[in-house]
């Protein structure tokens, strides 16, 4: 009874942090992973580095991706440094944020 009176507290924290801090952290990199898996051409992206950019090229079996941040500047990066994608607003939409505003 007292090993398991002692075994509680650390069972306890270990349940919590798994909760709080690795399961979001796991489903994070999952949803990430799968927002790398779906680039498209024509998509715009945020890199890690800051750069807006607009994908060009998708390559298949390899881990580029050509994007073009500036009109007729292509480069390649690496997939993981895409941090984000932007959805396109449709017109509805930004009529409505405008009226917000």
């Amino acid at each position: 009874m007292a090993l398991v009176m002692q075994m509680a507290p650390l069972l306890l924290i270990f349940a919590v942090f798994y909760f709080l801090l690795i399961r979001p952290q796991q489903k994070k990199q999952k949803e990430h992973r799968a927002l790398l898996q779906a680039l498209k051409r024509g998509d715009r992206v945020l890199t890690s580095g800051g750069i807006i950019a607009q994908v060009t090229r998708v390559k298949e079996g390899v881990d580029e991706v050509e994007v073009e941040i500036a009109p007729n500047v292509r480069v390649n990066v690496l997939r993981q440094t895409i941090t984000d994608i932007f959805k396109p607003v449709a017109a509805n939409d930004a009529k409505a944020e405008a009226a917000k505003s």
